[in-house]
C-alpha cells in the first residue's frame, strides 16, 4: 500500500485540489469580531476577503415517538483568497485552512502554510491543535493522459481497486465500485481513503468520462503542542506522498510524465 521513492513533478498532474486543515478547541474572538487583524497580516498574498455563514446539518435525535430534528449552530467562516482566486485560506472558531488546485510542490505548498500560520499562532494563540491534516484529492482522466482503453486495473495496485482489479470481470460492466477505508499508518497517522471510479459534475455540466478518484486525507489526532505542528505536517506530507507512489503503476507514472525534482 506504501512505497518509497525518489520524489517528482509531474507535467500532467491529476490533482484537483491540495488541502491543509489544522484545528484546536474553540476560540469565541474568531467569530465574536471580524478578523481584521488577521487579515492586515496575510493581506498581501490573500487580499480577496469573504464571510460566509454555514449551518452544519440538521440531526435527528430521540427514539421512536419523540424523534426531534435539531438545527446546527450557524459557524462563520472566513475566507481570504489570493489574487487569482487559487490559494484560499479558511478561518473558524475552531480550525484554520489552506487550499488550492494549484498544488506542484510540497516546498512550495508549505512556505505559503507557513505564511498563514505565523500570522494566525501569535494573534489567536490556540492552546494546541487537536488535528493536523493534509488531503489530496486526485481525480485520473485516461483522455488527458493518452490512455483511453487501458482498464484501471493497469493503472493502479490491486489494493486500490478491489473487484475492478478482477480480470474475468468487464469494467463498464460495473454500476458503482469503490471504497472507503480508515486507517493507523506509521509516524503516528491516521488515513481516510476513497478510491474508486466515478463522474465529475462542474456546475450543470456533467462530464460523462469515468475517472479514478484517489482521495487521501492523512492526518494526526491528539493535544500537538503548537510548536510541533511543523514537523507533525512534515510527517503527515510523508506518509501522503508513500500512499500516492503505492497506488499507481509504473505505467500511470510514466503516462503523468514526471521528471525528478531537484
Amino acid at each position: 500500500m506504501f512505497f518509497d521513492r525518489e520524489r517528482y513533478l509531474y507535467r500532467k498532474p491529476q490533482l484537483v485540489e491540495v488541502i491543509c486543515q489544522l484545528r484546536f478547541p474553540t476560540i469565541l474572538s474568531i467569530s465574536a469580531r471580524e478578523p481584521a487583524d488577521f487579515q492586515e497580516a496575510i493581506r498581501d498574498n490573500f487580499p480577496q476577503y469573504k464571510r460566509l455563514q454555514e449551518r452544519p446539518q440538521p440531526k435527528l435525535s430521540g427514539g421512536p415517538g419523540n424523534f426531534r430534528v435539531e438545527e446546527g449552530q450557524a459557524i462563520t467562516n472566513y475566507q481570504f483568497l489570493s489574487a487569482d482566486g487559487r490559494w484560499k485560506v479558511n478561518l473558524t472558531n475552531s480550525f484554520v485552512a489552506l487550499a488550492t488546485p494549484a498544488y506542484t510542490k510540497w516546498e512550495d505548498f508549505a512556505a505559503k502554510l507557513d505564511l498563514v500560520l505565523s500570522q494566525f499562532i501569535p494573534i489567536y494563540r490556540p492552546a494546541y491543535f487537536e488535528r493536523v491534516g493534509l488531503r489530496f484529492i486526485n481525480v485520473f482522466s485516461r483522455k488527458a493522459l493518452d490512455l483511453e482503453g487501458v482498464p484501471f486495473r493497469e493503472l493502479f495496485q490491486p489494493g486500490y481497486l478491489g473487484l475492478l482489479g478482477e480480470e474475468d470481470v468487464r469494467e463498464e460492466s460495473f454500476a458503482r465500485s469503490g471504497q472507503d477505508v480508515e486507517l493507523a499508518v506509521s509516524g503516528g497517522c491516521r488515513v481516510k481513503l476513497h478510491a474508486g471510479p466515478g463522474m465529475l459534475q462542474r456546475g450543470n455540466q456533467k462530464d460523462n468520462e469515468v475517472k479514478f478518484i484517489l482521495d487521501n486525507d492523512v492526518f494526526m489526532n491528539g493535544k500537538l503542542p503548537v510548536e510541533q505542528c511543523a514537523p507533525a505536517l512534515q510527517t503527515v506530507h510523508l506518509q501522503a506522498d508513500r500512499l500516492f507512489a503505492g497506488a499507481i503503476t509504473q505505467r500511470l507514472h510514466e503516462a503523468m510524465e514526471p521528471a525528478p525534482l531537484d
